[in-house]
């Protein structure tokens, strides 16, 4: 909780979309609107990951690849640097990648995670269902 009073008030979302929080990524998590692309759901779920928020990881994650729950304690040690979007393809209305590189340091050791990811859309929501590390 300390981690989103601290975002709610220093405004800039962790997405790197330069928007507010309130009007980009919390307005997803805190289920006021629902991701148009794949790409808004995956900057959605990095933002998420920054907040620790294992129920909107879980909901956002397809169930047939969704694991029966997440374990976030080694994540609340992160200190998440930025997000960059490296391509987002749509495959076809209801198919597409995001490729993207997150960046973390955790006890002074800078970290690099570099995902080709999987979404699918059914019923008009965005699923995240899996991904490649690179």
């Amino acid at each position: 909780m300390a981690k989103l009073d601290s975002l709610l008030t220093s405004g800039l979302c962790p997405c790197g979309s330069n928007k507010k929080y309130s009007g980009c990524c919390g307005l997803y998590i805190d289920a006021r609107g629902i991701p148009a692309t794949a790409e808004v759901l995956m900057r959605s779920r990095y933002t998420a990951y920054t907040l620790c928020n294992k129920e909107y990881l879980l909901a956002t994650w397809h169930p047939s690849t969704r694991p029966e729950g997440l374990n976030l304690e080694e994540q609340s040690k992160l200190k998440w640097l930025g997000l960059q979007v490296k391509r987002h393809v749509q495959q076809d209305a209801d198919h597409a990648i995001v490729e993207f590189v997150a960046r973390s340091r955790q006890n002074g050791i800078g970290c690099r995670l570099h995902e080709v990811s999987n979404f699918v859309r059914e019923e008009r929501r965005w699923f995240y269902v899996d991904g490649e590390l690179d």
